[in-house]
């Protein structure tokens, strides 16, 4: 009996967690025989199957932490995993290395790999675009291939002559088109999406509350929604939601979806930055992006961190399309002033929606996942001839 083709998939944070789990619908698709250790968080261990020998390790990205500083904290954690995982590749038989953006702990985890002689392959890059270029280096050494997901990424690790494939944006398979020309109803829609890490949470949703309460003094019809990160509980949003109320009475409500119907209707959206910002250009809703750091983190950020903005939607467009308050610049005021300016002018409105969903023409078509899929499985040895075995 021929062993099991094993990849072992690294993700630690929500994001990577959407699209690990993607991931192994799709090279299961390919090779139903694959086996799949991971670790990754709640969307990525539904989507193993233990009866074919998948086994999840841990869930990284329920605790998924962000910055310089607070990553210190769970050094022993961290530790401790990178051990369990290097006696795993020491014990089974695994054929490729999947690590899933999380830089600071995959980075550990690839020299390990490297060190057993366990191809690597990465899918979605780390942003060494927007600080510490020098983590090319060490990728060019560690990586058979790089699975990018923006196409100036392609072209920066050609540059270094790093073995790249830009396989387009995953959140194309799953974001509904925009519905750009719908127009602002009596009720004013207003979405809030705080962050997934409960970091985030703390720093941002009471910001955003506060901030929705000055926009509501202009628009008292407001409707709040704010969108619940599955790696969070109710428990984290509650104590915030219930002491919230627009001037007629109106109550905050609390939204967990997958299929981004209730966000689509958004007229308007305050949000972290991060993946959210993204989804939201996709799906052609203004917004203004905040992000609030510790001091210690937000001063190592600014001494590293060298691109002009931080909002996903404004780096592609290659200019401001959204405003981004950061740090001391994110209070109720800034974010509702900057919300009501956007609201406040029709024309610019309906243009900053038609703006931001055309740069879905910049990310690829549709298919990205299945893309990365079959580049990852020719990664293993031997894989491009046994696959065309299978479908032969």
């Amino acid at each position: 009996m021929s062993k099991p083709v094993t990849v072992l998939i690294i993700a630690g944070d929500p994001s990577g967690d959407l699209y690990s789990a993607m991931l192994v619908e799709s090279l299961r698709r390919q090779r139903p025989d694959l086996r799949i250790f991971a670790v990754g968080g709640k969307l990525l261990r539904a989507s193993l199957d233990k009866k074919r020998g998948d086994r999840f390790i841990k869930d990284l990205a329920s605790i998924a932490v962000t910055g310089f500083v607070e990553p210190a904290r769970r050094i022993p954690m961290f530790y401790s995993l990178l051990k369990q995982l290097k006696t795993l590749m020491q014990e089974e038989d695994i054929d490729l290395v999947i690590p899933v953006d999380f830089y600071g702990f995959n980075r550990r985890v690839l020299g390990a790999a490297h060190s057993l002689n366990i191809p690597a392959a990465y899918l979605i890059s780390p942003q060494v675009w927007a600080s510490r270029p020098g983590r090319i280096k060490t990728l060019k050494r560690l990586v058979k291939r790089m699975l990018v997901i923006f196409p100036f990424e392609e072209t920066l690790y050609k540059e270094h002559g790093v073995p790249v494939s830009w396989i387009g944006h995953p959140l194309l398979d799953r974001l509904p088109a925009p519905d750009i020309d719908r127009p602002i109803g009596r009720t004013l829609k207003l979405g809030l999406l705080p962050g997934s890490r409960s970091s985030e949470l703390r720093r941002h949703l009471p910001l955003l509350l506060k901030a929705a309460s000055r926009i509501a003094k202009d628009f008292p019809n407001l409707e709040i929604t704010v969108f619940g990160a599955s790696s969070q509980p109710d428990d984290a949003y509650q104590p915030h939601l219930r002491r919230w109320r627009s001037p007629q009475g109106g109550r905050a409500s609390l939204v967990r979806e997958t299929d981004y119907t209730t966000r689509a209707k958004q007229d308007l959206v305050l949000t972290s930055s991060g993946t959210a910002t993204l989804e939201n250009a996709l799906l052609g809703l203004p917004m203004v992006v905040v992000y609030k750091l510790s001091w210690p983190t937000y001063f190592l950020a600014r001494a590293l961190i060298k691109v002009k903005h931080i909002a996903m939607a404004n780096i592609l467009a290659g200019r401001t399309l959204v405003p981004e308050l950061v740090q001391h610049a994110a209070t109720p005021s800034s974010v509702s002033r900057a919300a009501l300016d956007i609201l406040g002018d029709p024309r610019r409105y309906q243009k900053l929606r038609r703006d931001l969903a055309a740069l879905r023409d910049t990310l690829g078509g549709p298919g990205a996942i299945d893309r990365a899929a079959l580049a990852l499985l020719a990664e293993i040895p031997n894989g491009e001839r046994e696959l065309a075995e299978m479908h032969s």
